[in-house]
């Protein structure tokens, strides 16, 4: 389960040149069997997918609009079995099998017309993993935004900026707060299951005023 959002498990930080997705290649160093992994379109791509599958993890993507996803093989939730290529194997030589669920979200507060969503995972066995949970997991994805807006504006603070003038100041108090924030979300898990209360429950905003509290009155004792 992905709820309530959970501690920030890895990073990588770079400058302004380094895209996302080299960024994002180096990540597999912290996936391991029984984790699923959910991305967004933008990181589709044969070497990424089988650099985090080679870990045993299972994945979860969503598709660019453009992918051609062949059906190779209808499933009977409605989802099917299709390949990836590599972009520098045209001839189609090193195929990656996946399955593909294709959706639309309605009822979102819009007048436009509903999004359409397709997404390709490692679970291929829709009577263990049937298409319609999957969909329903993914939205889960989004909860990541909440995790950054605890980070950036909850425990930095609004529009404060950081206070170091050099690039190894920045990176130490940037990996501070994931520290911290890692730190804080543990400690509202632990409450929640101290006091038996879906994590849901707890809020960030007054777990961190707390521990601001505890490092105020007794220095020392709150630490990641």
């Amino acid at each position: 389960m992905l709820d309530p959002p959970p501690p920030v498990l890895d990073a990588e930080l770079a400058g302004c040149r380094t895209g996302e997705v080299t960024l994002v290649g180096r990540l597999p160093r912290s996936c391991d069997a029984g984790q699923l992994v959910l991305a967004d379109r933008g990181f589709l791509g044969v070497p990424l997918w089988r650099a985090f599958t080679a870990t045993g993890a299972d994945l979860l993507w969503r598709v660019p609009a453009n992918r051609v996803l062949p059906v190779r093989k209808l499933l009977r939730d409605g989802s099917w079995l299709s390949d990836i290529h590599a972009g520098t194997d045209p001839a189609k030589r090193d195929l990656v099998q996946v399955r593909v669920l294709a959706y639309q979200l309605k009822d979102t507060g819009s007048a436009a017309a509903p999004d359409d969503y397709r997404l390709v995972t490692t679970l291929l066995d829709p009577r263990r993993y049937p298409a319609r949970q999957l969909a329903a997991l993914y939205r889960e994805r989004w909860e990541i935004e909440s995790v950054f807006a605890e980070i950036k504006t909850c425990q930095r603070g609004a529009k404060v900026v950081l206070s170091s003038k050099t690039p190894d100041g920045v990176l130490q108090q940037i990996w501070a707060h994931l520290l911290v924030h890692h730190a804080l979300r543990e400690l509202m898990l632990r409450t929640a299951a101290t006091r038996q209360l879906d994590p849901d429950r707890i809020s960030f905003t007054e777990t961190l005023r707390s521990a601001r509290r505890s490092v105020t009155v007794t220095p020392g004792g709150f630490s990641p």
